[in-house]
């Protein structure tokens, strides 16, 4: 009778969060209801994220648009091109049919790859894209404390957790494996399928770093992009001091140290040789670096 009532309660749990969901647009709707609908009508607000790259940070600041316009007070769901517990793949009908079921008003994040038909949906009216990403030589460095420390169920953990310590982890986090039954590409080929959102200028391009030590001009950015698409009824400092209220630290795992440049700390001459090796000129399309003499 336990795991009957288990699997019941299991089962509900989605849709009362669905419930829940809709009926807080409803309310955001009455709400901001002196907000007349847009011609085209209201967008999703999607935060597309290289992993380990500020995609709670990101969410956050969308997040706060629901302070100043009648989107969603939270994220309505979020997608990943691979599976966490498993590390399998997800086939490109997947993402297409997720991004189809997302409404108007809908704050949604993803770690999106940018194929043609994902790309044509998301740089369509219906979407105000942005896209977050962060210094690779930190990414390898925050996978190894997530996937270490903080990820139990991750795919990798137990694998992570045998090696001798950080920098046998590192080298991993680096390289990828190559020899495992799933895949886990090297760095530079992990964000290769991540590269084209840069090329699209209806996706919103934000260095994770900038919300650290520029945030003001970065939130005016995220600011700007969606007021490029339809006007709010709410100041200019009204809105950007909501974006920057819908920060909270505490929440978002990226902020495990506070810091941005953390890998000049534990990159060892090796590391570095192999990371070279590997991203090819990554670091330099990314602005991250003039030349490879770093």
């Amino acid at each position: 009778m336990g795991i009957l009532w288990l699997n019941i309660c299991m089962n509900l749990k989605p849709v009362l969060r669905n419930l829940v969901y809709r009926s807080e647009k409803t309310l955001q709707k009455f709400r901001f209801s002196s907000n007349s609908r847009p011609e085209r009508d209201w967008p999703i607000l999607l935060g597309i994220s290289f992993p380990k790259s500020g995609t709670h940070l990101l969410d956050q600041i969308l997040l706060g648009f629901s302070s100043v316009a009648p989107f969603a007070k939270r994220v309505h769901s979020f997608y990943a091109e691979y599976e966490g517990g498993s590390g399998v793949k997800h086939q490109p009908e997947q993402a297409l049919a997720w991004l189809d079921a997302l409404r108007p008003r809908d704050v949604a994040s993803a770690h999106l790859f940018a194929r043609a038909d994902a790309a044509r949906r998301v740089c369509s009216p219906g979407f105000v894209p942005y896209f977050i990403f962060r210094d690779p030589r930190d990414v390898v460095v925050s996978h190894v404390h997530y996937v270490t420390d903080m990820e139990s169920r991750h795919v990798h953990h137990d694998y992570y957790r045998s090696l001798p310590d950080f920098e046998a982890r590192l080298k991993v986090s680096i390289l990828g494996r190559p020899e495992a039954s799933v895949e886990f590409p090297d760095i530079a080929a992990r964000f290769a399928p991540y590269l084209d959102w840069l090329d699209h200028r209806e996706v919103l391009p934000i260095r994770f770093e900038d919300l650290i030590h520029a945030r003001a001009a970065a939130l005016t950015r995220i600011m700007d992009h969606l007021l490029a698409r339809l006007p709010l009824h709410a100041s200019r400092p009204v809105i950007l001091n909501a974006l920057e209220t819908s920060i909270n630290p505490k929440k978002s795992p990226t902020f495990r140290s506070g810091r941005t440049g953390e890998w000049r700390k534990v990159f060892s001459g090796e590391h570095k040789k192999l990371f070279k090796d590997i991203s090819a000129d990554l670091l330099i399309k990314l602005g991250y670096e003039e030349n490879n003499d770093w």
